[in-house]
This record gives C-alpha cells, structure tokens and sequence, in this order.
C-alpha cells in the first residue's frame, strides 16, 4: 500500500484512546483518522472514513467489539480489525478471531508490538499476542483445525449482542433495571429497550422466560430466574 495507513480508535475509554492516538502518531507512515467510543460508532465511521485498521476494543457499549468486528468485516472485508483489550478470556479471543479480526492484543503490550502488529494486519497476516496465540496453538496441538477451534466459541447467542448478553446475565443474577442500569452506566430505559430486543430475538415474553432459554442453551449458569 502507498500513503499513511489510516487508522480508527474503538474505545468506550477517552484516555485510552488519547494515549493510543499519540503513540500511534510518533510514526511518519500512520495517521488516526477518527475515534469511536462505542459498536455502534465504529461501524458507522468504519462505513464513512473507510480506514485501513480498525484497532477495537472489546467491551463497548452499543454492540461491543465482537458485535462491530462482525459488521465491519462483512462490509469491508479489506478493512484489517486489530483487538487491543484488557481481557484475553476464551470466550472473546474465539469470538472476535470467528467475527474475522486480523489480530489481538492486549493493553499491556509494548507501543513497538502496538505498531508492528498494525504492519503485520494490514498485509493479511495475523497478530496475536503470546497468551493468545498460547491458547489457539494449543487447540491445534489437541488435533483440532481452526474452523474447530473456532467453533468453540457459543454460536452467536441467538443473535443477541454482547451488551444484551451482559444484561441477560445480570437479569439472571437477579438484579433490578435500575439496578442493572447503574452497573452498565445506562439508563432504565435503555436497558428496557435491550430487555425488549432480547425477548424479541428469543421469542419470549418474560424475563423468567429469556433467562431460561439462556440457561437451557448453556449461555449463563443457573441462577436467579428473575
């Protein structure tokens, strides 16, 4: 490619993404061209700015990161997703690397492992971090492919997002709308309008029902059935 590689910030976190935009910008050939503080955003900015990395973040409001890598990936197939996280569990490494991100890092790597896995993306190649590559070559060590071990990860949750999953499961903790509100930092009526989109997506009418179906599924553990 010729000219800077242009790059968009997907973080909830304004320090974050201010720390991470100067790094990035010490290098003559990079240039951040926008910031998103949520999926929702990133996918939209994604649509208009048309940048070369995505550098994403996981936990977000409005989708997250698994959710917006999925939609940015099947628009934009030529748009490399870089996860840069905090959080290196299974269940997010699989689902971000089946969503179609072209590399994960955590937030404790180094500013140089930062901009050589932007080098190592956006020429089709793969990046992960050490405990991450640690936990894919381990699965191919068992004798699984990597379509196994990408389907390791539950499928899609019934179409549900990452923050409706969240909320399902303090639904299921047994924790109130405002209750859940102040822990997400939404609003009653935000988390409403989510409880709404899950129990249409499930085809349920309750709370009880949803957070059933999801225990019935094996995506929560029993608990409160609220």
């Amino acid at each position: 490619m010729t000219g800077a590689i242009k790059i968009l910030l997907a973080d909830d976190h304004v320090v974050v993404r201010a720390g991470t935009r100067q790094l990035l910008e010490r290098q003559p050939d990079i240039k951040v061209v926008g910031e998103a503080s949520t999926g929702r955003e990133a996918v939209q900015l994604a649509d208009d700015l048309e940048p070369d990395v995505v550098v994403m973040d996981v936990r977000m409001p409005d989708g997250g990161g698994i959710e917006a890598t999925k939609r940015i990936k099947e628009k934009h197939p030529e748009i490399a997703v870089l996860v840069l996280t905090a959080h290196d569990d299974d269940e997010y490494v699989f689902a971000l690397l089946q969503a179609g991100a072209n590399g994960y890092l955590l937030k404790t790597a180094e500013a140089d492992e930062l901009t050589k896995a932007i080098r190592t993306v956006i020429k089709g190649d793969l990046a992960l971090a050490p405990s991450v590559a640690g936990k894919v070559v381990s699965q191919f060590t068992s004798g699984k492919t990597l379509p196994d071990v990408l389907s390791n990860i539950k499928q899609d949750y019934g179409g549900l997002t990452e923050r409706e999953m969240d909320i399902l499961r303090l639904v299921g903790e047994g924790l109130t709308n405002k209750e859940i509100g102040r822990k997400l930092f939404i609003s009653d009526r935000t988390v409403q309008a989510h409880l709404s989109n899950i129990f249409s997506k499930l085809n349920v009418n309750s709370r009880t029902e949803a957070v059933m179906h999801a225990v019935r599924h094996g995506w929560i553990a029993p608990g409160h059935t609220a």
